[in-house]
């Protein structure tokens, strides 16, 4: 691993940071916070790539086990990781893995379009499916009524944080490309 590669790991992981700095927007009926830091794994893999993005959230989550304050409404420690809604922090793991991968296949034709449809199938699909059965099992709900309950209501907010990520994914490829041909070439074989 180069010298590159550690300094954007770990700027990931601080930019992972800032979205936690966002205060969570309050919707009353629901009483659930919803948070910028869902961007944050669409972002590491698709400009990071699988393995830097990847390894970006696990350093971000490593700070925030030993006790940075990092998660919306500066949470950290280990008490995020044992409660009903960690499965979706696990997801983002996953999620930014996924897109990094898919995103490595698909560069030569990466557009906004196929952006969004990896940022949602990784962003939105990947950590539902880890976030919600998690749910439904610390909570002893059954798994449809969980996935009402746990994801149903940031859906639309996952969708647009989802544009945005494609929009910003595009435009890295093109301004600054961090993946690049070598590293999506090497990706396929």
């Amino acid at each position: 691993m180069s010298t590159r590669d550690i300094v954007l790991i770990a700027l990931f992981a601080a930019l992972m940071a800032v979205l936690g700095a966002f205060p969570p927007l309050m919707i009353p009926a629901i009483a659930i916070p919803i948070t910028a830091q869902s961007l944050g794994p669409m972002l590491m893999g698709g400009v990071l790539g699988a393995r830097r993005g990847g390894l970006a959230m696990l350093l971000f989550l490593v700070l925030v086990a030993i006790g940075l304050p990092l998660l919306s409404g500066g949470r950290g420690g280990l008490a995020p990781f044992v409660g009903p809604w960690s499965g979706f922090i696990y997801g983002w793991v996953a999620a930014a893995v996924v897109i990094g991968w898919l995103t490595e296949r698909f560069w030569t034709r990466l557009n906004f379009v196929s952006a969004f449809a990896i940022t949602v199938f990784g962003g939105i699909g990947i950590i539902y499916l880890i976030g919600v059965p998690w749910y439904a099992a610390m909570s002893g709900t059954p798994l449809l009524p969980a996935f009402a309950a746990s994801a149903l209501a940031f859906v639309p907010g996952d969708l647009i944080k989802a544009g945005v990520a494609a929009a910003v994914i595009v435009a890295v490829k093109r301004a600054y490309p961090l993946i690049g041909a070598g590293r999506a070439a090497t990706a396929r074989r």
